[in-house]
């Protein structure tokens, strides 16, 4: 079993190859192919985080589409005093596919 774990998107992600990923927004255009920085990298009992090995180890995806998050409405309210606020908020997200886990 191989997976690593990546950062993307200000968190960290655990991926296999072909598996599907909601992150921040990044600027890449759809069908484009970029590649993630591992963190952690698991090959069957071997566990590798070191720096030094994990700069041989490069994870490959494309992007799928871009899209936004659900609405979250955020509603503040203070008894007897006539003060009631109302804020919502989308996220922008895009949804990746891992191609591949390569290494060097």
């Amino acid at each position: 079993m191989v997976y690593a774990v990546v950062r993307a998107g200000g968190r960290q992600e655990k991926v296999e190859v072909g598996s599907i990923i909601t992150v921040d927004r990044l600027s890449a255009q759809a069908k484009k192919s970029l590649t993630l920085a591992p963190v952690l990298y698991v090959d069957g009992d071997k566990v590798t985080h070191d720096k030094a090995e994990l700069a041989k180890i490069t994870v490959s995806a494309e992007v799928i589409e871009d899209l936004r998050g659900p609405k979250i409405v955020i509603q503040k309210y203070k008894n007897k005093t006539g003060y009631k606020a109302r804020q919502g908020f989308r996220a922008d997200l895009t949804k990746i596919k891992v191609t591949g886990i390569t290494k060097k």
